[in-house]
This record gives structure tokens, sequence and C-alpha cells, in this order.
């Protein structure tokens, strides 16, 4: 059977009223998601702490994490970054239609 084509950047579901997460493809220890944000952050007191290793890429929009000690990233369209697992964060701001790729995965590469 021949794969079908998918592009991240088309078809997208609508986001302004919450952020989607689509599981694009999942096995043990690894998972891949399409993430359509529409200009959310994440609650006050509110962050990340997860087990698994994250790789994130923005292929559109832009958006901000702001660290635990208060330093604060902002991520452009094409860029890329590794957050370790325990790296606390939260999205600080995302702009109207801004779509992330992110690979989760539970052991090191």
């Amino acid at each position: 059977m021949i794969p079908s084509l998918l592009h991240l950047l088309e078809d997208l579901p609508d986001a302004q009223s919450a952020e989607v997460i689509e599981i694009l493809a999942e096995s043990p220890g690894v998972r891949i998601e399409r993430i359509v944000s529409g200009g959310q952050a994440s609650p006050p007191g509110f962050w990340y702490d997860q087990d698994e290793h994250e790789w994130v890429m923005l292929l559109s929009g832009t958006a901000s994490l702001r660290w635990e000690d208060g330093t604060v990233t902002v991520l452009e369209t094409g860029e890329a970054l590794e957050i370790p697992p325990h790296l606390k964060h939260r999205v600080e701001n995302t702009t109207d239609q801004t779509v992330w790729l992110a690979v989760f995965w539970s052991q090191p590469i």
C-alpha cells in the first residue's frame, strides 16, 4: 500500500477557541504530533514538567516559551529546539496561527 501524503500546513483545524493536538505517528517510546495554536498560552501558574524528551519546530507563526528561571525563548518559523525531560517551561504566547511539529521520546537517542 502506497502511503498518503500529509501536508502539515494544509487543512488546518480551527484552533481559535482551543489548541488542537493531532498524533501523526506513534509507537512505544516515540510520538510525533502536529499542534495548531490560535493565540493560546499556558494557563497562569501552569508549568510543563514532562517525563519525555521533546523536540519541537515551528512550521508557521511565532511562539514564546518561558523557562522556570524566567528566561524567555522566542521561536519563529523554521526554528527548533530540544527540551530535556523535567525542564519546566510554559507557553507565554502564540500568534493567531502557529503550527508546531513535536517529537516526544522516552529514551536518549
